[in-house]
């Protein structure tokens, strides 16, 4: 049989190196198949480890989602039919950033100066590790960067960081798991103009999967600077509470997974299917806010040392906030207890 555990990647990531490295940690886990949202975090767990837990050449994706800018679909026509083009990216959001007017600039009456930008904590969440990722490989283009890859170079280089910040000022709201922001879209436009989603999220709140019904409808923004493709892959671990046999049997589920009425299964819940036999179909369709086509460019996924030092640049580029604790000494607190 197979038991499936909920969990966020990042933490689960954490736990298995845990489990690997520093038994006695609180936050400890063993699976035989660790199924995060993107392989990201099966070579940080390698690197983090300094062992081989995943075997990376033998890692199968199961079914992808690439992420996206989702994007009320009002915002996205005023910047298309202000810069005259339909190809938008971190260039134009961050146009209406500085525009003087902000959103009134854009044909939205009564619009906002300021654009509200919405992640999550890419220590936990696969879509904030891939959109911070993202948001530096758009600063380093910006400054000159014309490299495939992305290198501790550029992560460390002040003009790209000074990049990322100013697209981090666009942040409203940040969120540790995007579960919480799927129930706050429902405040639409006035609580945030884009927020960064997997494309199955999107499909689901369109179709009214969820319990939010926002306002009006949500679209796929797929920056023309690039995204990444989570192909929820599927990571034997290669650990001393895994046995032969589990690993055997791990392989049989790995294929059961792959087969053709499983895919269509599985992208009837807006997951694109990664079995090449499963011909694409609903709901990839446009009612839905979503592409048949999806992302035009992709990016190649940075080696595991430039994805850590990635995360921890966060503390630094991230929208800071100062919190202050206000408390009443007043006479009138003593009462009532």
């Amino acid at each position: 049989y197979v038991q499936g555990k909920p969990g966020s990647s990042g933490t689960i990531m954490q736990a298995i190196v845990n489990a690997v490295t520093a038994p006695t940690n609180a936050n400890v886990a063993k699976p035989t198949i660790f199924q995060p949202s993107v392989s990201h975090w099966l070579s940080l767990a390698n690197f983090l480890s300094r062992k081989e837990i995943f075997d990376l050449t033998d890692i199968q994706p199961t079914a992808n989602a690439p992420v996206v800018m989702a994007i009320w679909e009002s915002r996205l026509k005023a910047i298309q039919e202000t810069v005259g083009y339909d190809d938008i990216g971190w260039e134009e959001l961050l146009d209406v950033l500085n525009s003087p007017n902000g959103w009134q600039d854009y044909g939205i009456a009564g619009g906002r100066r300021t654009v509200y930008y919405g992640h999550t904590d890419p220590f936990i969440s696969s879509t904030a590790l891939s959109t911070l990722i993202a948001e530096y490989y758009a600063s380093a283009r910006e400054n000159g960067f014309t490299g495939r890859r992305l290198t501790v170079d550029e992560i460390r280089d002040e003009d790209v960081r000074d990049g990322v910040r100013q697209i981090e000022s666009l942040i409203r709201h940040y969120s540790s798991r995007t579960t919480e922001f799927i129930n706050y879209i429902a405040q639409g436009p006035s609580y945030l103009d884009f927020v960064a989603l997997e494309e199955n999220d999107l499909i689901a709140i369109n179709r009214g999967l969820t319990d939010t019904k926002p306002p009006e409808k949500l679209v796929a923004l797929y920056p023309k600077e690039g995204t990444f493709w989570h192909e929820h892959p599927f990571g034997i671990v290669n650990a001393d509470w895994v046995t032969d046999e589990q690993k055997a049997a791990a392989r049989v589920f790995t294929d059961y997974m792959l087969t053709p009425d499983n895919q269509t299964y599985i992208m009837s819940f807006g997951f694109r299917p990664v079995n090449p036999d499963v011909e694409l179909g609903f709901p990839f369709e446009a009612q839905y806010g979503v592409t048949h086509a999806g992302p035009s460019t992709v990016l190649d996924v940075p080696d595991p040392d430039v994805i850590a030092s990635i995360q921890d640049s966060w503390a630094f580029v991230k929208k800071q906030a100062d919190v202050m604790l206000i408390m009443d000494v007043s006479g009138s607190m003593a009462e009532d207890n």
